[in-house]
């Protein structure tokens, strides 16, 4: 077997807040318990752990490969709850997306700061 990412912990300010945010914008079902996490599960047997981390969460990055028609249906939700989103991971470019590698891609951050970002092409191209 080759080697696979099977889940990462996600830190939070409020676990359950932030597994139902990540489950309601990215169109995924509920989010279990497990020991002290909300386990969201992700399309490809990997799964974000979200943990009640308190006050003190260093924003991380997390991406998400997603399918064109997925793409449409995230970025209406982002945009129906008037979330601020954005082309590039620095955040200069405000209310656009970009068209990297042939695909199209935004940024924008969950309640603890962590930069989300869905593409529709990997890194690189599919090649």
């Amino acid at each position: 077997m080759s080697v696979q990412l099977n889940h990462t912990i996600v830190q939070a300010k409020d676990r359950d807040a932030t597994a139902a945010f990540l489950v309601d914008v990215l169109g995924l079902e509920p989010a279990p318990v497990y020991g002290p996490f909300r386990v969201v599960s992700l399309g490809n047997d990997v799964s974000l752990d979200v943990v009640q981390a308190g006050e003190a969460v260093v924003p991380q990055h997390y991406a998400f490969l997603v399918s064109e028609e997925e793409f449409d249906q995230i970025w209406d939700r982002i945009k129906s709850r008037g979330l601020t989103y954005w082309a590039d991971p620095h955040h200069t470019q405000p209310e656009r997306i970009n068209t990297h590698d042939g695909g199209r891609g935004l940024y924008w951050s969950d309640p603890n700061g962590h930069n989300l970002e869905i593409i529709t092409v990997p890194y690189g191209g599919w090649g």
